[in-house]
């Protein structure tokens, strides 16, 4: 697989998703879409600094534009992640102030930190003077007991002041007690209104949308006077939803791949060279299992990938049958 490395641009991005967003499925979905920024998942600060970098962090360069997100609340050891970071060559660094999940909370860090908007500016300010690329903030509207329509625009205004000018926002609050991670994604109503509402008070910030957008129709349909916005669940779960993006949203002639099968080819040598490096097929298999949503085969699709894919050691060959399992459905339905 080769790319041509476009410039950074928040016109769309695909959301940092725990357990979903690794480099397999940053692979995959560069074949979709050559301008779309993609993030990685959380990586927590001490991690980045004492852990294994390379397992946690490493990115291929055809993966580019690519974020890294940090987690922490630690001024000192976020400057120093996000030095690492630049220096892996990451086009951006984000500090999470969304994630609901108690094992987040319990580090003090994620959408708890919507609470301590002093801290988070300290934070970042100790991020911008340490690196040269861009930093950026997603965040919740609020958390709690809080009212959104004070405690999001106190909180931008606070960390603005520290030197961020592009902030993320899901327009839904967090509930850090009482809801699941899983909850907290669908059950606190939307807000799409009062996300459009802080672009209008603060026009010299760029403000990103995410949240419940369902593709590019939808999420366009929302914007308004916004920056860009950012897919969740939607990029992961239906992810042909990005090919059309380059076109749609960035204005390119054309887009990467015509088509499901075309795809399937484009990303089959990354495939191949990983298995040879002794990666699981199932590791990256298992982003691929809603590229034939919609379609005849879907079904198929998915319960060969999950079934076959999943077993120790399964071959490359089990795509092959999964492929051929569509086409015949394909050509039954035609």
């Amino acid at each position: 697989m080769t790319t041509t490395s476009a410039p950074l641009s928040r016109k769309l991005s695909v959301a940092p998703m725990m357990d979903w967003t690794d480099r397999h499925c940053r692979a995959f979905h560069r074949v979709l879409t050559r301008q779309t920024l993609l993030y990685t998942e959380m990586a927590v600060d001490k991690a980045v600094i004492h852990g294994d970098r390379k397992h946690l962090i490493g990115f291929e360069p055809e993966e580019q534009p690519v974020a890294l997100q940090l987690g922490g609340s630690d001024p000192a050891e976020l400057a120093e992640a996000a030095r690492i970071g630049e220096a892996f060559g990451y086009a951006e660094i984000n500090l999470n102030v969304g994630c609901p999940s108690d094992r987040v909370q319990s580090g003090r860090f994620g959408a708890c930190l919507m609470r301590e908007p002093g801290l988070v500016a300290d934070c970042v300010k100790a991020m911008l003077d340490k690196v040269s690329v861009p930093v950026t903030v997603k965040s919740r509207i609020g958390v709690d007991d809080q009212d959104p329509e004070t405690a999001l625009f106190e909180f931008v205004e606070r960390v603005a002041a520290a030197g961020i000018a592009s902030f993320t926002v899901h327009a839904r609050k967090a509930w850090l007690k009482g809801l699941s991670p899983k909850e907290n994604r669908t059950v606190p109503p939307l807000d799409y209104a009062l996300v459009r509402r802080l672009k209008a008070e603060r026009p010299e910030l760029e403000i990103i949308l995410n949240g419940g957008l369902e593709d590019i129709t939808h999420a366009q349909s929302e914007l308004g006077d916004l920056d860009g916005f950012m897919l969740g669940r939607a990029a992961y779960h239906t992810p042909w939803v990005l090919a059309q993006a380059d076109s749609l949203v960035f204005g390119a002639e054309a887009d990467p791949v015509a088509g499901r099968f075309e795809a399937l080819d484009a990303y089959r040598p990354y495939l191949e060279r990983r298995i040879e490096e002794g990666v699981p097929l199932h590791a990256m298999s298992r982003h691929m299992l809603g590229l034939f949503h919609g379609q005849p085969g879907g079904r198929h699709w998915r319960r060969i990938l999950s079934e076959k894919g999943g077993r120790h050691g399964a071959p490359l060959e089990v795509l092959d049958e999964a492929r051929a399992a569509v086409a015949q459905q394909m050509d039954e339905a035609a």
